[in-house]
């Protein structure tokens, strides 16, 4: 088991730096991922086209990030040919980059059925789920961020449980949406422009809950991604 201080231990104070520097680049990156997520939601329910369009022209500068953060990993691993807990921060932070980056292209799509939805003038069913589930999306990411900020695999463990809760509310969505789409064939366009929207919602928890998983390895050491919950919350607890 790891802590945050075990990356901070090296004889190489450069390698110290380098450590942290990549991390907090990382957590950067996570950071301007999780407001375009808010931003995308607030976007569709306030129809606001501008700050969607916003939320458009970041996602070159999130790509930009990716590749700034592989590019650093790949030095790290040639020059200092890291190994153990070193190996597996480095390794967690270049799998998490490209989560982060999918994060981006769905709120891209968010952000394009919003202008798409403004342009149709009228608002549809559905908004109050998106909001619902937007919330608990963001919160996932800002949550799966700070676990791997602290090294805390419990709160790394809460995120990954709580993908369960909104995949289960994306499906009732989904079920309601249909339901009404079938009683009132002329909504049929727009609703189905928001089961797109929470699709791309439902997709963003997924990329958080990898996040969360990828914070377990770092901390415990144990690949857990295609673990059962029940197998996960035991490694986790160290039984």
């Amino acid at each position: 088991m790891i802590s945050k201080d075990s990356h901070t231990q090296h004889i190489s104070q450069q390698f110290n730096a380098e450590l942290e520097e990549v991390r907090s680049h990382l957590l950067a990156m996570g950071g301007l991922v999780e407001k375009q997520v808010n931003d995308a939601v607030i976007a569709l329910i306030e129809a606001d086209s501008g700050l969607a369009e916003q939320v458009r022209e970041v996602d070159d500068q999130i790509n930009m990030m990716e590749r700034n953060i592989d590019e650093e990993c790949v030095r790290i691993l040639a020059r200092r040919q890291p190994a153990a807990s070193d190996l597996r921060l480095i390794i967690s932070i270049s799998k998490s980059v490209i989560d982060l980056e999918r994060i981006g292209d769905e709120t891209t799509k968010i952000a394009r059925r919003a202008i798409e939805l403004c342009e149709s003038g009228e608002s549809p069913r559905g908004y109050v789920e998106v909001r619902h589930i937007g919330d608990q999306v963001r919160k996932m990411v800002q949550e799966a961020l700070d676990a791997f900020a602290r090294f805390d695999a419990d709160l790394a463990l809460s995120v990954v449980q709580y993908d369960k809760t909104v995949d289960r509310e994306y499906k009732t969505a989904l079920r309601e949406l249909v339901t009404f789409m079938m009683e009132d064939p002329r909504s049929i366009s727009r609703v189905l422009s928001v089961i797109w929207v929470l699709r791309s919602l439902e997709r963003i928890g997924d990329h958080a809950r990898n996040i969360a998983a990828l914070v377990i390895y770092l901390v415990r050491g144990t690949d857990v991604r295609h673990m059962g919950l029940a197998r996960m919350q035991a490694e986790v607890r160290g039984e």
